[in-house]
């Protein structure tokens, strides 16, 4: 039994807040190749996830907040908000799922979050995500923002 307490998700939030992307994964699967990918996401407010799809393999997403709050925001194919969630277990709001081929980012609100995160698999690097050409690449150093007007738009 892998057990999923205070301990575990502090100890990853602290790795993540010293990681040079600020954000850090906790892998419950055994391989790339199991048909379900299961991971912890730890994330500060100063990380940047460009938004993508999964598709070809189509592939569904869900997102639980465990500490913190999280906005998932979807996308149309010219980058409109189509719509949002803020996930924080303390307002009720617990996750939400994205349907393949459906444009989303994630963006950490509060130190310190972390999400549990259900994903199709087998995970394949080169097809897993398909990156958005409306939005900063992750390296290009604009991600930042890019978050500050998402949250700007939604009145966050």
């Amino acid at each position: 039994m892998i057990k999923i307490d205070v301990q575990m998700i502090s100890g990853l939030a602290d790795k993540a807040l010293l990681s040079p992307r600020r954000r850090l994964n906790f892998n419950f699967h055994q391989n790339d190749a199991d048909t379900l990918q299961r991971m912890l996401n730890a994330m500060e407010p100063d990380t940047y996830i460009q938004p993508h799809k999964h598709e070809l393999p189509d592939k569904t997403e869900a997102f639980f907040c465990l500490r913190g709050r999280i906005l998932v925001v979807e996308y149309d194919d010219s980058g409109a908000i189509t719509d949002h969630i803020v996930l924080d277990h303390s307002q009720g709001q617990f996750g939400c799922e994205i349907a393949p081929r459906t444009w989303h980012s994630i963006i950490c609100l509060e130190p310190g979050s972390v999400a549990y995160e259900v994903k199709d698999g087998p995970y394949d690097a080169k097809v897993d995500k398909h990156f958005a050409s409306w939005a900063p690449k992750e390296f290009e150093g604009s991600g930042l923002d890019f978050n500050k007007k998402i949250l700007h738009q939604l009145g966050l």
